[in-house]
C-alpha cells in the first residue's frame, strides 16, 4: 500500500522502534475513548460558555466520535504512501478548517447539515476501499478526497458550537485544528515506520485489515446515520 519510496520523505536516519510504539499507543488510546464516547451516544452540542471549554471540546470533538476519529486516521496513513504526503494531511486540516468558518459563517447551509454525517461515513468506505485495492491512486486524487473529506469533517464539527460567542469560537477551531494536526502527523509517521519495518507478507495482510475495518466503521456509522 505505502510502496512509494518513503525513504526519501524521512532522511536516512532510522526511526526507533519505540517511537512507533508510543504512537500506536496514543492512537489506540483514542479508538478506546472513541469507543466508549460512540457507544454511549455523546450529544452533538455542547454547553461551551468560556474560551477554555471551547479548547478543550475543540481538542476533544475530533476524537469522541469514531466515525470521523477514523477518517482522519486514514488520511494521515494514505498520506504516508507519498516522499511529501504530510501535505495531505495538512490539506485536510485546512480543508475542515474552511468547513468550519462556512458552517459558522455567512455561508450556513443549515439544509444539508443531517447529511453530513453520511458524508463523513461515506468517507471512511471509501478510504477503506482505496486501502483494499491492488494499485495505488494517484497523489492528486488523495489529496482531492482529503479536502472534501476535511470540508465535511469541519462542517460537522462546528455544530457543536452555534451560538457561541467569537472568541470561544477562535479557541475551539483552535483546539479541533490542532487534534486533527497530530493524528493525521501520527497516523502518517507510524505508516512510514511500519512500511520500513514489516515484511511483505505481514505488510500486505495487515493492510487488508485496516481496509476492512475503516469500511466497517463507515458502514456501521452509514446505516445509523440513514436508519
Amino acid at each position: 500500500m505505502f510502496k512509494t519510496t518513503l525513504s526519501v520523505s524521512d532522511g536516512t536516519n532510522a526511526v526507533p522502534t519505540s517511537q512507533q510504539y508510543r504512537l500506536m499507543g496514543a492512537i489506540a488510546a483514542l479508538i478506546l475513548i472513541s469507543l466508549i464516547t460512540s457507544s454511549g451516544g455523546s450529544p452533538m452540542k455542547h454547553t461551551i460558555s468560556n474560551c477554555w471549554e471551547g479548547f478543550i471540546w475543540g481538542i476533544a470533538d475530533p476524537v469522541i466520535a469514531l466515525d470521523r476519529l477514523a477518517g482522519i486516521v486514514a488520511v494521515g496513513l494514505l498520506s504516508a504512501r507519498f516522499v511529501r504526503g504530510a501535505w495531505i494531511g495538512l490539506a485536510f486540516v485546512f480543508a475542515a478548517f474552511l468547513g468550519q468558518i462556512i458552517h459558522l459563517g455567512s455561508l450556513n447551509l443549515p439544509a444539508i447539515a443531517p447529511g453530513m454525517e453520511i458524508a463523513i461515513a461515506f468517507f471512511s468506505i471509501i478510504f477503506g476501499i482505496i486501502f483494499l485495492l491492488p494499485t495505488q491512486i494517484s497523489w492528486l486524487a488523495c489529496t482531492v478526497l482529503s479536502v472534501i473529506a476535511g470540508l465535511f469533517h469541519g462542517y460537522a464539527d462546528s455544530q457543536a458550537i452555534i451560538g457561541a460567542q467569537i472568541s470561544t469560537m477562535a479557541t475551539y477551531l483552535l483546539g479541533v485544528s490542532l487534534t486533527q494536526t497530530a493524528i493525521v502527523l501520527s497516523a502518517r509517521k507510524i505508516g512510514i515506520i511500519f512500511t520500513k519495518q514489516a515484511s511483505k507478507q505481514i505488510f500486505h495482510k495487515t493492510i487488508r485489515w485496516v481496509g476492512l475495518t475503516f469500511c466497517t466503521i463507515g458502514v456501521v456509522f452509514f446505516a445509523n446515520a440513514v436508519i
